[in-house]
C-alpha cells in the first residue's frame, strides 16, 4: 500500500484571535489560589462516632445516639451487611444489631 504524506489543518482566523484573546487575559498563579484537597486516605474528621459499614466508614456523628439510628437504617435496609459504630475517643467498635 502506498503512503500518502499527513497535512495538518490550518488555523482559522477565528482561532488565532482567540489564542490572542488567552493570551491578553491575565490567570491567577496557583499560589494565588487555595483549594482545599483531601485525598482519599484522609479525610477532615468532623466528629466522635464514626458509622462503619463492612468496615468501610460512611460517615461521622457528633453523638452515639446518631450514629446508631443511622446504623439501624441501613440494617434495617441491607440486614446482611455488618454495621458498626466506632467511637474515636475511646477506640471502642460497637455492633449495630435489629432489635428483636
Amino acid at each position: 500500500m502506498a503512503t500518502r504524506p499527513i497535512k495538518m489543518a490550518e488555523k482559522t482566523d477565528q482561532l488565532k484571535m482567540l489564542e490572542k484573546s488567552e493570551v491578553q487575559l491575565k490567570m491567577p498563579e496557583k499560589s494565588e489560589i487555595e483549594v482545599p484537597s483531601f485525598s482519599q486516605a484522609k479525610r477532615p474528621e468532623t466528629g466522635r462516632f464514626f458509622l462503619q459499614v463492612d468496615r468501610q466508614t460512611k460517615g461521622s456523628y457528633q453523638t452515639a445516639e446518631a450514629a446508631h439510628l443511622a446504623g439501624l437504617v441501613i440494617k434495617k435496609a441491607h440486614p446482611i451487611v455488618h454495621v458498626s459504630i466506632y467511637d474515636s475517643v475511646e477506640t471502642e467498635n460497637t455492633v449495630v444489631n435489629l432489635p428483636a
